[in-house]
């Protein structure tokens, strides 16, 4: 085989091609397509899992969902520091998929009759601490490998980002509706089974077609990974071994969904801490600035994502006991509408990005903060949609669900695609994995924040309004603090050195500007520099 390095990065020059992209892009296209197939199927159905097979009351299953969906996001971080030191992200990805699959079977395998916990739940928790840790090792890394397919001149990179993001809304908006229906109408188990086969498949593919990567990917010293540790394991397996006990700590943390807060304190204090006082000893005063501009517009992360993720909790919860749902005499089911998001997302981004680019060209495109604070003003929108749309007395017809939905995509692009740009943008090399990884941990701040939230929409004896009243009181506290960052924007757009932006690398991951999931351009963006 030809080595990549050799050429510049990048699969040879020789290596097969499809629609004028490298083999080795639709392979990891169909991969990552099957993997968000497992995770948004098994989100969608995870709280109604909890309230109505384990018999949880709503405000524990919603502390469930919190810690989880934060711990995914927090995973990723340890799971690409791994790969960029040792195993390389082809070997990291292939483990990843193997805990993810192993994850989404177990919860089949240890159902048990309604309402009994017991060994049945311990187990549960077992299968969502081997989907993190898989998770971790899988999610940056796979769209690591998307960007070194490719050289770092080769105008084709954006293209294919845009490419692997219809995968990635593919597998998400089909997974609820599959996954979703079987869970719901068939069997939980039955649910279940199909995401951990969605999974298996996109392992499958990744095995079979591996060689379309050719060198891509591999450990940054292969010989280094068969050194013995003092363990007596070779690092690789010591990794494998560390994972598998990793896999006893997520297990914990989802128990107690307080050590899981705790973490993120203690996370976010000390890295932004370091952030700050390398900002301060290290950096010129340039530097310094947009380093702060890039922590502004991380301190905004957390709020827009405990909102964005209702979807997965109470506004479930919502949509199955308080939405009309029926159509034509057939009542769909209420994980369907967790469908509704990707849509929007794969029909809307490429209208959006003609219009930044649209208005860039007549140079009137808004501010990465001033992007911000409209994504903010449209996520608290959206639940005002819902609320002037549910009636005093009966169910919500379901186009006002929908309209919300519309609104957090209009944000959600916005926002996600913005920051990760802006993340490593702004910026500098050394720091640039280390930004990306403050990103994660505030998207993980957001979805235990979301947990948060959920909880006070329920409780004993609260109804649709409890639900209304709470989204009422947060979607005004977005709009009010999205209001206050456009006023804040010009400031902070000035901290960023526009001007003098482009007398550094661009060190921004080719295909950001496409890509509207908040994980899906990955960790180590060392080499992943945007052609000029």
């Amino acid at each position: 085989m030809a080595s990549a390095s050799a050429s510049g990065g990048g699969v040879p020059a020789h290596a097969r091609t499809f629609l004028g992209h490298p083999l080795g892009l639709f392979m990891l296209f169909f991969a990552e397509m099957w993997e968000r197939f497992s995770y948004y199927g098994m989100r969608a159905i995870l709280v109604f899992y909890l309230t109505k097979h384990f018999l949880f009351g709503e405000q524990p299953a919603f502390a469930i969902y919190g810690a989880y969906t934060s711990l995914v996001y927090i995973t990723p971080i340890i799971g690409g520091y791994i790969s960029d030191r040792y195993l390389g992200p082809r070997k990291a990805v292939l483990a990843g998929g193997v805990f993810i699959t192993i994850g989404h079977l177990l919860i089949a395998a240890v159902e048990a009759p309604q309402g009994v916990q017991g060994s049945a739940l311990n187990g549960f928790y077992l299968a969502l601490a081997f989907i993190i840790v898989g998770t971790g090792f899988l999610k940056a890394n796979i769209s690591v490998l998307v960007g070194k397919l490719y050289r770092r001149d080769d105008v084709r990179r954006d293209g294919a980002f845009s490419i692997f993001y219809m995968g990635i809304n593919t597998g998400a908006f089909i997974g609820p509706l599959l996954v979703g229906y079987l869970g719901e109408r068939m069997g939980w188990s039955y649910g279940f089974g199909a995401a951990g086969i969605g999974m298996a498949l996109g392992l499958v593919v990744f095995v079979l077609f591996r060689r379309e990567l050719y060198d891509v990917g591999e450990p940054p010293v292969p010989a280094a990974l068969k050194a013995k540790t003092p363990i007596g394991l070779s690092i690789e397996w010591a990794i494998y071994a560390g994972a598998i006990l990793g896999i006893g700590v997520a297990w914990y943390l989802v128990r107690n969904q307080g050590a899981v807060g705790m973490l993120l304190i203690v996370g976010s204090v000390l890295t932004i801490g370091y952030i700050l006082m390398t900002a301060f000893r290290k950096l010129p005063q340039v530097e310094r600035h947009r380093i702060f501009a890039a922590l502004f517009l991380i301190s905004l992360s957390p709020l827009f994502w405990a909102l964005f993720e209702q979807a997965g909790s109470s506004l479930n919860l919502y949509t199955d006991q308080s939405v009309d749902r029926t159509v034509l005499g057939w009542t769909m089911p209420a994980s369907w509408f967790q469908s509704v998001n990707s849509f929007f997302i794969i029909t809307l981004a490429p209208l959006f990005g003609i219009l930044w680019t649209t208005m860039g060209k007549r140079g009137i495109e808004p501010s990465a903060p001033f992007k911000f604070g409209i994504g903010l003003i449209l996520v608290g929108a959206g639940f005002f949609a819902l609320i002037m749309g549910a009636p005093a007395e009966g169910l919500t017809p379901a186009i006002f669900v929908i309209l919300l939905y519309m609104l957090h995509s209009m944000g959600e692009l916005c926002f996600s695609p913005i920051g990760l740009s802006s993340m490593t943008r702004l910026s500098v090399a050394s720091m640039t994995g280390l930004m990306m990884g403050t990103w994660f941990l505030s998207t993980a701040a957001g979805n235990f924040i979301a947990g948060l939230i959920a909880q006070a929409t329920g409780g004993e004896g609260a109804g649709p309004a409890q639900v209304l009243a709470v989204y009422g009181r947060i979607g005004w506290f977005a709009m009010g603090v999205g209001v206050v960052v456009l006023i804040l924007a010009p400031f902070v757009t000035r901290l960023m050195h526009l001007d003098t932006i482009g007398d550094a690398p661009d060190h921004a991951l080719a295909g950001e500007a496409a890509i509207g999931e908040p994980a899906a351009a990955g960790v180590d963006t060392r080499d992943e520099q945007r052609p000029r």
